[in-house]
């Protein structure tokens, strides 16, 4: 899974335990996946799925955008435009939820 390495960061901390995605290709609950900031990079560290669902991202709750390891909505979605281009309430996203293991 890529992850910006501020994200990464937020992430080794316990401050952000959940991510929203735009791409068809899915994470399998129980999986565990390799985190990086870049494609080529051997991960260092890995996740494994707790939760998987849809939502659309206008439906994010206070305790959504602290899981996703952000102070306000505000900031949140300032990050998710600059990552992805264009906020749209009503777009669908896949979210998932994850804790850091040392398994593989």
């Amino acid at each position: 899974m890529l992850f910006r390495e501020k994200h990464i960061k937020k992430i080794m901390r316990a401050e952000k335990t959940m991510t929203r995605r735009t791409h068809k290709r899915t994470f399998k609950v129980g999986g565990v996946y390799g985190i990086r900031s870049w494609y080529l990079e051997r991960p260092k560290h890995y996740v494994k799925i707790t939760s998987r669902f849809r939502q659309r991202l206008g439906d994010m709750t206070f305790e959504d955008v602290r899981k996703e390891g952000y102070e306000t909505f505000e900031d949140f979605k300032r990050a998710w435009i600059e990552i992805n281009g264009e906020w749209g309430p009503d777009q669908l996203v896949w979210v998932y939820e994850f804790e850091v293991t040392d398994s593989r």
